[in-house]
């Protein structure tokens, strides 16, 4: 059986199958970049592999650009904004993970426009201060199969003022093009395939139980948490899966898709933590989700029967999602708590940290209201493994 293989464009011009980096130079002539900046992180440009991007380049002037930690900060940024305009970059192409991916779009915002990142958090109407026809194309090539930054019109980036990370958002820092090359995910580690596809996981199950009327994001949210649930599991155990890695990354891709509808408590706390500790943002995430499901589970409850529906899971309803949720972490061998993650989180840093998540733009879209007391609640269950019975 052949793997899958497809061109469309929704939410931006795609192209997904095995081999797709070799048509990297002919994407660059499709979106007008004649000398671009490989934004991606030193990892990357280490591993085997990264040779083939800069052969497939060889016809084209352009440098890379590898000053990007896992949680990139404001330094990252104002770093490739200074490589862009010193080598008269006219596009970027994004290679990586969602770090990579974060730091490219916010270089891709600030390369003709004026201020700092920060200048650009999602608040309001900040998105207005630049001016989209200055933001360079940019050709986003995912090698991991979690964040969906691929599709996202969004970054997150460290505040050094406070630790918190911000989200910068614009409509233009939709990538112009994607590149989906299963190939590129094959030599992930198993921790990494697991907790960016319980990233992926989470954008999808977020975005399904966020209020407000939006069919089409429910029903990509839906096909999205499928895909994981049919292949997550196939590629943690057998990595070299080409098919079942195409499928995750169209996962991780229909989540960010399907989270233009909103996401909620567990991105409101995964990202504070984020900014404090350095956990991997997809552990955060497959560490938080049964305990903010239990505190949402009043609002959530007819959403649960839908989804356990869908995915043809045997016991029905909440606790058939929860049983899943739990066995699955368990499958990928994720700790069940933050006391077990050693990520050294305590009950004074739930206090310090619940006011910057009841700030956190994920948390106004949370299905049920909560008070800062409830998020360190939450926390402090997450950390000591506090689930009903």
């Amino acid at each position: 059986m052949s793997t899958p293989k497809g061109n469309f464009n929704y939410p931006a011009a795609y192209r997904i199958g095995a081999g797709r980096l070799a048509e990297l130079a002919d994407a660059c002539a499709a979106v007008g970049m004649q000398k671009p900046l490989i934004v991606t992180d030193a990892t990357v440009a280490g591993l085997p592999w990264f040779s083939k991007v800069t052969d497939a380049l060889s016809g084209l002037s352009h440098a890379v650009f590898t000053e990007v930690q896992a949680n990139p900060g404001e330094a990252d940024v104002d770093a490739g904004v200074t490589a862009y305009r010193d080598g008269g970059h006219d596009g970027i192409i994004l290679l990586g993970g969602g770090s990579p991916m974060d730091v490219g779009k916010c270089v891709a915002l600030l390369a003709d426009n004026p201020g700092t990142v920060f200048d650009y958090e999602d608040i309001g109407d900040n998105f207005k201060r630049a001016d989209p026809a200055k933001i360079p194309p940019m050709i986003a090539i995912p090698t991991t199969a979690g964040t969906g930054s691929e599709v996202g019109r969004a970054s997150v980036v460290v505040d050094p003022r406070d630790h918190a990370k911000r989200i910068i958002f614009h409509p233009k820092m939709q990538p112009t093009m994607v590149l989906a090359d299963p190939e590129l995910t094959v030599g992930l580690p198993p921790f990494v395939t697991a907790a960016t596809g319980m990233d992926a996981l989470a954008h999808s199950f977020e975005a399904l139980c966020a209020p407000g009327y939006h069919p089409m994001a429910d029903g990509i949210a839906l096909e999205g948490m499928r895909l994981v649930k049919d292949n997550l599991p196939k590629v943690f155990a057998d990595g070299s899966d080409v098919e079942a890695r195409t499928h995750m990354l169209m996962a991780a891709s229909m989540g960010a898709t399907a989270f233009q509808k909103g996401l909620g408590m567990v991105h409101s706390l995964s990202h504070p933590l984020g900014g404090a500790t350095g956990i991997h943002h997809g552990l955060a995430n497959a560490i938080f989700l049964p305990y903010v499901m239990v505190y949402n589970r009043p609002t959530i409850e007819a959403k649960m029967d839908r989804l356990a529906r869908f995915l043809e899971l045997p016991q029905g309803g909440f606790d058939g999602v929860m049983a899943w949720m739990l066995e699955l972490r368990a499958l990928l061998k994720l700790p069940h708590t933050l006391a077990e993650a050693d990520v050294g989180f305590d009950e004074a840093m739930a206090t310090r940290l619940a006011p910057l998540a009841a700030a956190d733009p994920s948390q106004g879209t949370n299905p049920r209201e909560a008070s800062v007391e409830q998020l360190r609640d939450v926390f402090v269950a997450a950390h000591a493994g506090t689930l009903p019975a």
